[in-house]
This record gives structure tokens, C-alpha cells and sequence, in this order.
């Protein structure tokens, strides 16, 4: 099952992976509690908990050790226990509330011949434990012992498996999940670069002795699978469709670039986005929004009142990765242009290496654009960007050269739609964006 916008479903377990150094959540039916477990600057580990996983999220604890691309397991006896390692793979047992280590100990060493196993997850079968491990970017492994701390055995699950995005790269890493009928999925992410990891999903059955195996269709991962059956009372909210920022806080789909200076934005009345950043330079300006991108195409629009922007002030829409473009309003020599701009880089250090190249702008009046960037994500030689502005909200005019997403797999993130405000000479400017609609065919 391809899912380029959105998968819900009411699962038992869901676990993901969405930054390097891996996060993992699980639930606790002995205090009825929801933990996220996850490393940062490969050197700590927070806890978090939440009696509902779409409800608030408290810290827990801290714990003085990385377990990296960790998996927790909330065993049958109620003992919390966490995999986690690189190529050596470790099992830690944690105490009774969750906010420290026991006991921690090397369970299995990957072999040379397979490579680099990493992006544990911690499950409990008829009795075994097992370890769902990924060989990036191309395979998938399980562990399995009657212990959870081994001795272990190693089996493979898939390796290069054709994936069932044209283009794209082995369905891998992610986690297994179960129904409340008892089915079990594997949910992967599918490497389809410009526009990320795609969440991928198939069927799992179980050997007679106890080991997985994904369902395929004809040698391969399939495109198409019968939908799980499952109950479930909640939704997910569509990442398509037009918000126009009436509420206390920013929807769930929103993502800042950096962490913001929340005392210069503002919803409610439309999204006030003050200038946080006197810079020339897109990557390094505060308080730019980001929304993912939709697939295998999609267009975002934003409405954006400019009206209180100052000299040297810079707002737009953007496509955002380490090679980006943008088209937005720039208001220099008492005049206001509409400006397309691409020949932002970075390098794979993060540092910023271009701070763009203007290819097109015209001159504009009033104190009302509309916005418009259209991305085709689908891999392969493509992968084409086009940006146009209007006046009145309805005839669009391009503007500027299409621009070609760059498929570099380190940015792993994929692209996204930024909308940002920031000064080049001084702070006090300001906009409005009235609305962001994001439309797919």
C-alpha cells in the first residue's frame, strides 16, 4: 500500500522513525500511559509520557546515556526494556517508573557480511523476543531469543526487495504494528527522493515456527494490499486542503524550520509572522513555517497581506531543502517587487554554500499577493518545481525558470513548503498570511 499523502488507521502500536538518532513510543497498560523514548546530540536519552498520544507530553526524565535508533518494549511482566545500537546491537533494562537504566548489555554483533544493522525495534511474540533491525538503505533483518537479553539469532527479511514506488528506492527500517483483529503490518518508509522516506505498508506472516515474512505480490513489495481491518474511532486530519490560521495555535501539520521566537508570531486573525532575523541568508532566518510536501504532486498557495513590511524585508513561499527556491514579495528602494529566486545550497555539513540568484521579479502595487509553488516529487529525471504570483486570487502569472528538486538521499527529509519573513537591514517589519491552501490533482 503507497501512501504518498496520509495513513489512518486505528493501530495497536505504531512506531517511526523520523530523525537520525531515532525515537520510539509505546504504551503501558499498567498506569495507562503512553512513553516516548529518544536520543539527542548522542549523549542523552528523554522520556516523555502522555495518557493520550495525541494529548500533552510531559518530560519525564533524562537519562545520561544514547540509546541510539532505539526501540522500547513494555514487557508482559510490565519491565520496560530498550534496544538500540549500530551494528552492535544492546538491550537496556530501565527501573520501574521508566526514568533510569538497570542494567544494559550487548545482545549480538553484526556480521561482516551484512554490514551495518541499526534502527532497533522491540517486540513480544508466543514467548520471543524480537528485534526488527534495518541495513540501510536496502534491508531488513529480525533477531529473535527467548531472552531479552540473547543470546539471539538472525534471520533476513527482505533485501532489495523491488519497492512500489516507481523510481524509488527498498521498502525498509520502520516498525511492525498489530490490529485489534490480531493482523500484524509491517509499516516502512520507502526512500523516493525529492520528496523523502514515503510510508509504506504490507502484511506480515508468521512461520509455523515463529519467524515473519512480508506478504509480497509477485516477487515484490505491492503496490496494492486489501486494507486492514480494523475499528477505530479516530481520524487524522488531511494534510491537503486551506487553512486560514483562525485558531489559538498553530494545526499539527505545521513544523517550524528552527525553534521560534514565539513572541513574533501570532494566529488567530490570520498568521502574523514579525521579522525574527536580520539576514541575508533563508537557512539562518527564525520563524519559518514549513509544511511536507504532497505527493506525486501538489500545489500550495498562500494569500499574504505585506502591507507592514519594512525596507530590506524579504517574505515568500518557498520549496525547502539544502537546494531551494522561493518566490515572494521584496520591498527595497521604497519600491515592492514580486521576486522568484533560486541558487540557495547547502552543503552536507549544514553550511549554508549559496544564498540565491534573483532570475525574475516585477514590480507590484497594493498590499494583497497571492503566492503559488507547484512541486512534482515523483524520483526520477523530473522532478520539476514551477512558481507564479497573482494579484486578485484567481489569474495566475509564472514567474521565474522552472527549478529542478534536488534527490541527494543525506537531506533525507524530503521538501518542503516554507513560508517565511525575514529582515536583511532591520527588525520591525511584518506580514500576514491570510491563508495556505495545499491542493493535490
Amino acid at each position: 500500500m503507497l501512501m504518498w499523502a496520509r495513513f489512518s488507521v486505528g493501530l495497536r502500536r505504531a512506531q517511526v522513525r523520523p530523525g537520525h538518532l531515532g525515537v520510539d513510543a509505546g504504551y503501558r497498560r499498567s498506569n495507562s500511559t503512553y512513553y516516548w523514548l529518544g536520543c539527542t546530540e548522542f549523549n542523552r536519552t528523554y522520556v516523555y509520557t502522555a495518557t493520550s498520544v495525541d494529548g500533552t507530553w510531559s518530560k519525564k526524565a533524562r537519562i545520561n546515556s544514547c540509546y541510539y535508533d532505539a526501540g522500547l518494549l513494555v514487557d508482559d511482566d510490565d519491565t520496560l526494556y530498550v534496544a538500540y545500537g549500530n551494528g552492535t546491537i544492546s538491550v537496556a533494562q530501565l527501573n520501574a517508573d521508566g526514568t533510569a537504566q538497570v542494567r544494559a548489555q550487548q545482545v549480538f554483533q553484526t556480521p561482516s557480511s551484512v554490514g551495518t544493522l541499526e534502527g532497533a525495534r522491540f517486540y513480544k511474540r508466543g514467548g520471543y523476543y524480537y528485534i526488527w533491525l534495518t541495513r540501510p538503505a536496502n534491508g531488513q533483518y529480525v533477531l529473535r531469543s527467548s531472552s531479552p537479553f540473547g543470546p539471539y539469532e538472525m534471520r533476513q527479511v527482505l533485501l532489495d526487495m523491488p519497492g512500489p514506488i516507481p523510481g524509488g528506492g527498498v521498502p525498509h527500517q520502520g516498525g511492525l504494528v498489530q490490529t485489534q483483529a490480531g493482523d500484524w503490518w509491517y509499516m516502512a518508509f520507502t526512500d523516493a527522493y525529492p520528496g523523502g522516506r514515503m510510508p509504506t505498508l504490507a502484511p506480515i506472516s508468521w512461520s509455523s515456527d515463529g519467524w515473519p515474512s512480508v506478504r509480497t505480490v509477485d516477487g515484490r513489495w505491492g503496490t496494492t494490499y486489501p486494507r486492514p481491518n480494523i475499528t477505530t474511532t479516530r481520524t487524522v486530519a488531511p494534510m491537503t486542503g486551506r487553512d486560514t490560521f483562525t485558531g489559538s495555535t498553530l494545526g499539527h501539520r505545521w513544523e517550524w524550520n528552527h525553534n521560534p521566537d514565539t513572541s513574533r508570531f501570532s494566529v488567530g486573525n490570520g498568521l502574523r509572522l514579525q521579522t525574527a532575523t536580520v539576514t541575508d541568508d533563508l537557512y539562518a532566518a527564525r520563524n519559518t513555517l514549513t509544511h511536507r510536501i504532497q505527493g506525486p504532486s501538489s500545489t500550495a498557495t498562500v494569500e499574504l497581506d505585506h502591507s507592514a513590511m519594512a525596507e530590506g524585508d524579504r517574505s515568500g513561499l518557498a520549496l525547502l531543502r539544502q537546494s531551494s527556491a522561493w518566490v515572494g514579495v521584496v520591498r527595497t528602494n521604497g519600491t515592492t517587487r514580486v521576486v522568484m529566486t533560486d541558487g540557495l545550497t547547502m552543503n552536507s555539513s549544514w553550511a549554508t554554500t549559496g544564498t540565491g540568484v534573483e532570475r525574475a521579479s516585477v514590480a507590484v502595487t497594493g498590499s494583497r499577493i497571492w503566492l503559488r509553488a507547484t512541486a512534482d516529487i515523483r524520483p526520477g529525471a523530473g522532478r520539476t518545481a514551477t512558481f507564479s504570483y497573482s494579484t486578485d486570487g484567481t489569474t495566475f502569472r509564472p514567474l521565474g525558470p522552472a527549478f529542478t528538486l534536488n534527490n541527494q538521499w543525506e537531506f533525507f527529509m524530503g521538501y518542503r513548503f516554507g513560508i517565511f519573513n525575514h529582515a536583511t537591514r532591520a527588525l520591525g517589519g511584518a506580514v500576514t498570511v491570510r491563508s495556505f491552501d495545499l491542493t493535490t490533482p
